[in-house]
């Protein structure tokens, strides 16, 4: 089993949920992670390292090709260096929604010097969602 901390565009709900998670993942839970969350003007968010905790989910998956097409969408190639990626994927601990240890899992997190570049805005609720970040539409999904 495989499993991945989302906290983006990826979580149940949005705009790439359906189509990049939901036909292969076996179990979702909430979960946090710590780090610092930021939006992007991009339309989507970014996670740094960081001490706040990040309100997410939890995805769990049979097939480890699964990682490679989550890797895809988050333009991830463990191939290129930190500098050619736009996210590292990385182990972390994760956390239950009560701060329960709940084990490693993957997740994809940009340096703080990128989100700068980018121009990132601190998320100060610690939850990113489309709702409160209306910049993503359901057509810009697919990128």
């Amino acid at each position: 089993m495989h499993s991945v901390f989302v906290y983006g565009t990826l979580k149940p709900g949005e705009a790439a949920y359906a189509r990049y998670c939901q036909p292969v993942i076996t179990q979702t839970q909430p979960a946090l992670m710590q780090g610092q969350l930021f939006h992007l003007p991009q339309g989507y968010p970014a996670m740094t390292s960081g001490d706040r905790w990040i309100t997410g989910a939890l995805l769990t998956f049979r097939q480890p090709e699964t990682l490679a097409l989550i890797d895809q969408f988050e333009d991830y190639d463990p191939q290129l260096t930190e500098a050619e990626n736009l996210y590292q994927r990385r182990q972390r601990p994760v956390f239950s929604v009560t701060r329960q240890p709940l084990g490693t899992a993957w997740v994809y997190i940009m340096s703080l010097s990128r989100v700068r570049e980018l121009g990132g805005c601190l998320v100060t609720n610690d939850v990113w969602s489309r709702q409160q970040w209306p910049s993503i539409t359901a057509d810009e999904s697919s990128i």
